[in-house]
């Protein structure tokens, strides 16, 4: 099967990400002089989106339309998937040799390319199952806020390009391109992917969660920018945005909560576990963004680069990234051996580690408070990541072999 060969790759796509991540710990925390910490970051951070999240649900949407029996259809997609592999390989090297300049640019610029082609391609395959449910609602949103997030990753190439000193356009840049990548390209295929495998797909309450969160995605960007002065009426729409996803999410727990006997044989043990954590750490993040219509306590979390980096990696380590290994897992999309088990254990516990030192470095620095040895503490963290990680790739059974379409 197709979906096997690409998601090993995905997943030793996640490994190089890990190692990523030890290096920038270790220059922080001890010298590493001939590494340009900015731009192992930039790489880091652009290969973690491209290589890992978007090549996954790129190869996910693929084979949902596989399992709707659009074989004929799919064979186009071949060429994007290795187009954006291609992309994020690319900026995993030119950004480390280069940070923003033409090379990293260029290849960041195919990955814009492959996601208006992919979206317009693949809204149009969606049209031909029958009966779709909510599901093809989650997909279409998704393209549509993955296409939306590419203005801010334009901006931001304009900005590093011609080295602007404005802090507030750089600033908007960037997250203007986060949001709109995790709480809507990531956060809506994951949905849509839950509501499929679950059966719930037709289900009135996954229609309401579904218009509640889509309506508050695009106001709720402002979340990210109430460091700034916004408009008093912006600001109470932000309000209303964090009320309506909040209440949301609590709709979909509910909504768990019905159904829960139903639902534990639709995963395997190990992929309710991590689906499970992962709706634990969305529930978190939920709470996070509401706590945030508070301005102080916006400003003082925006001040504090520990939890903003904290809030990041919740995201995608503790919401997305453990969302996909379990949905991976309960669909049986790939062999596994008894020491997967392993990997994912010690990758757990290695965010978890994370975590918890982000944030006590960051409430220990609103405090005024110094804690010894967090940096040490952090590239231990990393180390497990990659350890766990390691442990997992070494344990799937199924060899790296890219799929050029021919049918199985």
């Amino acid at each position: 099967m197709f979906i096997q060969r690409w998601l090993r790759f995905c997943f030793f796509n996640l490994l190089i990400v890990a190692i990523l991540g030890i290096l920038l710990r270790y220059k922080i925390a001890f010298s590493l002089p001939f590494i340009d910490q900015k731009y192992v970051l930039h790489s880091h951070s652009h290969f973690a989106f491209t290589g890992w999240i978007t090549q996954t649900l790129l190869v996910l949407l693929v084979q949902y339309l596989y399992e709707h029996n659009l074989f004929n259809s799919i064979l186009k997609y071949r060429y994007l998937l290795l187009l954006n592999l291609i992309s994020a390989y690319g900026m995993l090297v030119s950004f480390i040799l280069q940070g923003y300049g033409f090379y990293s640019i260029s290849f960041s610029t195919l990955s814009i390319i492959v996601a208006f082609i992919f979206a317009f391609q693949y809204w149009k395959d969606l049209r031909i199952i029958p009966n779709p449910g909510i599901t093809h609602h989650w997909f279409k949103a998704a393209l549509v806020f993955n296409l939306m997030s590419s203005v801010g990753a334009v901006s931001l190439a304009i900005v590093m390009a011609l080295k602007l000193t404005s802090l507030k356009i750089y600033l908007s840049s960037v997250f203007y391109f986060l949001h709109f990548q995790y709480n809507g390209w990531f956060f809506f295929v994951c949905m849509g992917l839950f509501f499929y495998h679950s059966g719930l797909n037709q289900n009135k309450l996954a229609k309401i969660i579904f218009w509640l969160f889509a309506a508050a995605c695009i106001p709720a960007y402002f979340l990210s920018a109430l460091w700034a002065a916004i408009h008093p009426i912006l600001y109470w729409i932000v309000v209303l945005a964090a009320l309506s996803q909040t209440a949301g999410w609590i709709i979909f727990l509910k909504l768990m909560f019905r159904y829960k006997d139903d639902l534990k044989n639709k995963f395997t043990i190990t992929g309710k576990r991590l689906l499970f954590l992962s709706g634990f750490a969305c529930s978190i993040k939920i709470s996070l963004q509401l706590l945030s219509v508070i301005p102080y306590l916006s400003k003082l979390a925006f001040g504090y680069r520990p939890i903003v980096i904290g809030y990041l990696h919740l995201v995608l380590l503790g919401v997305i990234s453990l969302f996909l290994i379990g949905y991976i897992l309960s669909s049986q999309y790939i062999k596994i051996s008894k020491f997967t088990n392993w990997g994912i254990v010690i990758f757990v516990a290695g965010i978890f580690l994370n975590e918890l030192i982000l944030m006590t470095q960051g409430i220990a620095a609103i405090l005024g408070i110094w804690i010894p040895f967090t940096n040490e503490y952090l590239l231990i963290a990393a180390l497990m990541l990659f350890t766990g990680m390691l442990v997992l790739n070494l344990s799937l059974k199924q060899p790296i072999q890219i799929w050029y379409g021919r049918k199985e």
